[in-house]
């Protein structure tokens, strides 16, 4: 036990010499540390004067408030700190713009001026601006009251001599009656068991004269202003001017004594056959012009069946024929109207034709010899003709006037013996379809009818809030369909059979016609729809796929019709406001 005491004190004892030497050691460490900035620089690589960065600035923290100016700009609407008065109120930072007037240097917080907020009642408000509407006057909103004298009264802005004679009365006040503009006394008796007598509310004035019959003067004064009111509402008729006829041929006989209204053998061509060519082609070039016209054409016919003469008519009042084989001369040229001529229609044999002018007056013509043979005259203007194609009803004609009507008359009489009265606007167009037996019209009311022949009641009406105003319509060379020239830019299609209803498949557009009652055709295989254009372009439709094949400026001013030939596969006549009809192959 003693050997092991003493080897474990002894143990110890080296072990605290160990810790004390350890301890003793650092302690000479930190002294050395803690004073090596006082020490001289020794140049080594771990060396203190080039690991410690000397600062020649550090950062201070004042010890009094800085007058800093903090700057707020104009145009901020919200600030994070509580600003003084000098900093709200302090003028605007930067130069000055030499160039600002007085009003542009004006405060402003809207676009005309600024605007201070006022208190005031919606009922006062609305009070004053319903007087100031009423009446022209309302209270200044800028005098609040409490600076004015009561000896000077309210001030006003607006009508100020009749806000002083009226002491400012308000849309909700009664203003006080004027003196001697004393209410009027009406007799009254509102007894009710007063059978006979009783008057109520209706009882005449006290003072009041009852006259049965107006004075003689009081009566001449009347019939005076009637005349005047009479007057002026009657339409001038002016008579009808000396109707005359220009041949222009030297030859107006062939050799065996055959008129110009015979066809011609020789064009290579068979103009006596009803049927179409078998196939029609785009035309590519123009052939010839017919000049003569000296202003815009209205429309062009072909004559019947053959379609080997043309008649146009015009805005300076003619109306012309023209050859469309050989020399293409003018043939004759008739003057009968005062004023344009708008329409013209040809009867089955081309012997007649009748003229629509906006003089009032229609005019049946012999092709011929260009005499007048009848005129008809309903006071209203003609926009459109047409003879009826049967042949047993050949002394009929319609024709569609200003006044909403649609007339016919017997050319062998000269008297109206039908009149269709169901449109809303002037009628455009009439066409006869389904063998003859109805006819479709089209008018300004945008609407389409078709009528029953002989019965003054459409059978059907076809107005939709997506129509418009359809001023051209023709008839498909099957009879099946209807082509009706829409002012939307579009070429409508209807059935021509049974209900009439709209195509919604086949709609033609590309061309631009609004305004303008362009004419359009067939061509006779039906491959082809053509119509002119505001733009004097003319343009060719494929039928079956609606696409756009061709389009060509064929005038300087508005394409108004354009005719496919029914014997050619690919001529086709266009007429323009330009005064000219082209032929194009």
């Amino acid at each position: 036990m003693l050997n092991l005491q003493g080897y474990g004190s002894s143990g110890s004892d080296a072990e605290s010499e160990t810790e004390q030497a350890s301890v003793s050691t650092r302690r000479t460490e930190t002294v050395t540390s803690t004073t090596a900035h006082l020490k001289p620089p020794v140049d080594s690589e771990y060396s203190v004067a080039k690991t410690l960065a000397v600062c020649a600035a550090p950062l201070v923290v004042p010890m009094g408030q800085a007058e800093v100016s903090r700057a707020l700009e104009p145009t901020v609407k919200e600030i994070n700190y509580n600003p003084r008065y000098e900093e709200l109120f302090a003028p605007v930072a930067g130069p000055e713009n030499p160039f600002l007037t007085q009003q542009m240097r004006a405060q402003k917080n809207m676009l005309t001026g600024f605007v201070e907020n006022a208190h005031i009642s919606d009922f006062q408000f609305d009070n004053q601006r319903k007087t100031f509407h009423s009446y022209g006057y309302a209270l200044d909103p800028s005098v609040d009251g409490k600076g004015t004298a009561p000896e000077e009264g309210p001030s006003y802005v607006g009508h100020l001599q009749a806000a002083y004679d009226t002491d400012g009365v308000t849309v909700f006040e009664s203003a006080k009656p004027k003196p001697g503009a004393e209410k009027r006394k009406r007799v009254r008796n509102d007894a009710p068991e007063d059978v006979e007598g009783f008057l109520g509310p209706w009882g005449k004035y006290e003072d009041e004269q009852t006259v049965a019959r107006p004075s003689e003067q009081v009566r001449a004064e009347i019939e005076e202003m009637m005349a005047k009111k009479h007057r002026r509402h009657k339409v001038k008729e002016d008579k009808p001017i000396e109707e005359k006829s220009i041949l222009h041929i030297k030859d107006p006989l062939d050799y065996q004594g055959r008129s110009f209204l015979h066809p011609p053998h020789d064009v290579g061509v068979n103009l006596r056959k009803a049927g179409a060519p078998d196939r029609c082609f785009l035309p590519k070039a123009h052939i010839h012009s017919w000049t003569g016209h000296t202003k815009g054409i209205s429309a062009i016919r072909f004559f019947p069946v053959s379609a080997h003469l043309l008649l146009s008519c015009s805005m300076d009042a003619r109306v012309k024929l023209w050859e469309v084989y050989n020399e293409r001369r003018c043939v004759r040229t008739y003057s009968g109207h005062r004023q344009a001529v708008r329409d013209v229609s040809f009867n089955n044999s081309g012997e007649r034709f009748i003229s629509a002018g906006y003089d009032r007056y229609l005019k049946l013509w012999d092709t011929e010899t260009g005499d007048v043979i009848s005129r008809f005259n309903s006071r209203k203007i003609p926009f459109c003709v047409k003879f009826h194609p049967d042949f047993n009803k050949q002394h009929l004609f319609v024709a569609g006037t200003s006044d909403k009507k649609i007339i016919c008359w017997d050319t062998r009489s000269g008297e109206v013996v039908q009149e269709y009265d169901r449109h809303l606007g002037a009628v455009n167009t009439i066409t006869f379809v389904d063998e003859n037996r109805r006819f479709v019209t089209t008018s300004d009311d945008k609407s389409l009818r078709v009528w029953e022949w002989d019965i003054p009641v459409d059978m059907k009406y076809i107005a939709d809030p997506t129509m418009h105003s359809m001023p051209a319509v023709t008839l498909a060379p099957n009879g099946k369909w209807l082509a009706c020239q829409s002012l939307d830019n579009k070429i409508v299609i209807f059935s021509a059979i049974n209900r009439f209803k709209m195509n919604r498949k086949k709609t033609f557009t590309g061309h631009m016609v609004s305004g303008y009652a362009c004419n359009l055709d067939f061509s006779p295989d039906m491959s082809y729809l053509v119509s002119g254009d505001g733009d004097g372009k003319c343009y060719i439709w494929d039928w079956k796929t609606t696409k756009l094949y061709k389009k060509w400026q064929a005038h300087d001013n508005v394409c108004i019709s354009a005719l496919w030939h029914p014997h050619e596969a690919s001529k086709l006549v266009t007429a323009g406001w330009d005064g000219l009809i082209k032929y194009w192959d």
